[in-house]
């Protein structure tokens, strides 16, 4: 996808966030309604120190989100989490959600040691591997976990673009 742009968001409108809204809720997923309801009652805007929400922006409309946040299930402010991806069904298969990846993990550096995140889906599973994560299954709380300086030179060396 030649015209995919990654940025960082500081609104979630209601109009940005329909396509994605609908599109997850058809396919029976939560995330994007976990998303837009933690941001319109505050519980979570990614607004504290090194936290950031990304969203893909391709053809004038959001494709696609991804989130990083301290991880609020660890005890150390150096773990970061990722969350909420999601992008369009029809976008699939196209980089986007590498792009927003990389780009989550581009803002880990410096602020976060590892990034953990809980995924129970198998196509999600399998971009966190290719991307560096490590599956977890002895845990609860999350799935995949990663040292954050590994996933760098793996995104640096592989050409993922941020």
């Amino acid at each position: 996808m030649t015209d995919l742009a990654i940025e960082r968001l500081s609104e979630l409108t209601p109009g940005d966030v329909a396509a994605l809204l609908g599109d997850s809720e058809r396919l029976g997923s939560r995330i994007v309604r976990r998303l837009v309801d933690e941001w319109g009652n505050g519980a979570n805007r990614f607004d504290r120190p090194g936290e950031a929400l990304f969203g893909a922006r391709g053809a004038g409309r959001l494709l696609g989100v991804c989130g990083l946040n301290v991880d609020p299930y660890a005890s150390d402010d150096r773990v970061g989490r990722v969350r909420h991806l999601y992008v369009l069904s029809e976008s699939r298969r196209q980089g986007v959600g590498q792009r927003l990846v990389l780009r989550v993990i581009q803002a880990a550096r410096g602020r976060f040691e590892d990034l953990r995140l809980h995924t129970s889906n198998p196509g999600a599973a399998r971009l966190y591997e290719a991307l560096g994560f490590r599956p977890c299954s002895e845990r609860v709380d999350y799935t995949h976990v990663a040292k954050v300086t590994a996933l760098i030179l793996s995104a640096s060396t592989d050409g993922g673009r941020p």
